[in-house]
C-alpha cells in the first residue's frame, strides 16, 4: 500500500529517496518525521535539567556530603540571588556591565568585521600580518592589565580595551572563515558582470559570510562577559563598578560564599539572555541559512 501525505498528518515533505531533491518529481517522496516538541520542547528539557541540577546540590548539602560552609545550600543562594534583585548597589554594578559589554561589542564589531573582510579578501595583507596575528592572539588580556592601567587609567576605558583586545579574534577569524567559504562562481559571475571588488564584496561576500560572523559575535560576547567579571574579581572598585567589583567586595570578608554566588548566577542569567538575544537575532536575519541547513540536513 502506497503511504500519501494525507495518511499520516505527523509527516513532513522531505527530498526524494533515491532521487536528487531538485528533481522535481513528486513519485518516491521521502517524508521525515517532523520533530516533536519544537522550540518548547527543547526549553521544557533544559529547564528540567536545571531543576534536577538544583535538587542535586540541594540533597548534598542537606546530606552532610558537602560541608555547607564550602557549597552553601541551592536554597540559601537562590534567597540570596532573589534579594538582589532589589539590592540598588548591585543593580548598579549590573547595569555597569551590561554597559562595558555594550560598548565592547559595538567597537569589536566596528573593528574586527572590516579588519576580517581586508584579510580575508586581500592575500597580500592577510600573508604579511599571519606572523603578527598569531603573536598576538595567544595573549591573554588579564595579563595586559598593569601595562593597560598605565596607559588609559582605570575605569570603563580600561575594561572595554581589555574586552575588545579578548572579543576581536573570534569576530576577526570567523569573519576571514566565512569569506573564504563564499562560493567562487558566484563572485566570478558577478566580476564577469563588470562589477568591482567592492562591489562583490557588498553583494556576494559579506552575505554569505554572515552566518558566520554572528557565530563569532556570539563567542564574542560570551569572553566579553567573562573578561568583564574577571577584570573586576582582580582589580575591584579601583577599576570601576561591575559584578566583578561586587563579588570582590562580597569576597573580602568571610562568609559571604552564598552572596557570591548569588552574584555570579546573576552573571550566568545575565549571559543566557545575552545568547539568547543574539540567537534570535541571527534567526531573524539569515532565515534562508537556517532554511537552507535544515533542507540539507533532511536530504
Amino acid at each position: 500500500m502506497i503511504r500519501s501525505k494525507q495518511d499520516d498528518a505527523s509527516w513532513t515533505p522531505g527530498a526524494a529517496e533515491g532521487t536528487h531533491p531538485a528533481a522535481g518529481t513528486t513519485r518516491g517522496t521521502r517524508w521525515r518525521s517532523a520533530p516533536r516538541g519544537g522550540r518548547a520542547g527543547r526549553w521544557g528539557r533544559g529547564i528540567a535539567g536545571v531543576v534536577v541540577f538544583l535538587l542535586l546540590g540541594e540533597a548534598v548539602g542537606r546530606l552532610g556530603i558537602i560541608s555547607r560552609s564550602v557549597l552553601p545550600l541551592e536554597s540559601t543562594v537562590l534567597a540570596r540571588a532573589a534579594g538582589l534583585a532589589g539590592n540598588t548597589h548591585f543593580l548598579g554594578d549590573f547595569g555597569a556591565t551590561v554597559e562595558a559589554w555594550a560598548v565592547s561589542m559595538a567597537i569589536t564589531v566596528v573593528v574586527g568585521v572590516p579588519l576580517g573582510v581586508l584579510l580575508g579578501s586581500v592575500p597580500v595583507v592577510r600573508a604579511g600580518t599571519r606572523a603578527l596575528v598569531e603573536f598576538l592572539r595567544p595573549i591573554p588580556s588579564i595579563a595586559l592589565i598593569p601595562l593597560v592601567a598605565l596607559l588609559l587609567g582605570a575605569g570603563l576605558r580600561m575594561n572595554v580595551t581589555l574586552i575588545v583586545y579578548a572579543a576581536l579574534w573570534p569576530v576577526l577569524f570567523n569573519t576571514i572563515y566565512g569569506l573564504d567559504d563564499v562560493d567562487p562562481v558566484a563572485k566570478e559571475t558577478l566580476r564577469a558582470f563588470g562589477f568591482g571588488r567592492l562591489q562583490v564584496i557588498g553583494r556576494v561576500s559579506l552575505p554569505s559570510a554572515g552566518p558566520f560572523i554572528a557565530t563569532g559575535l556570539r563567542l564574542a560576547s560570551s569572553i566579553a562577559i567573562i573578561l568583564n567579571i574577571s577584570t573586576g574579581i582582580i582589580t575591584g572598585r579601583i577599576n570601576g563598578n561591575g559584578i566583578g567589583a561586587f563579588i570582590a567586595d562580597a569576597n573580602s570578608s568571610g562568609g559571604n560564599t552564598p552572596l557570591v554566588l548569588a552574584a555570579v548566577l546573576w552573571a550566568g542569567i545575565l549571559g543566557v539572555v545575552l545568547n539568547g538575544a543574539l540567537v534570535w537575532a541571527e534567526h531573524r536575519a539569515f532565515r534562508w541559512h537556517h532554511a537552507y541547513a535544515a533542507l540539507d540536513g533532511g536530504i
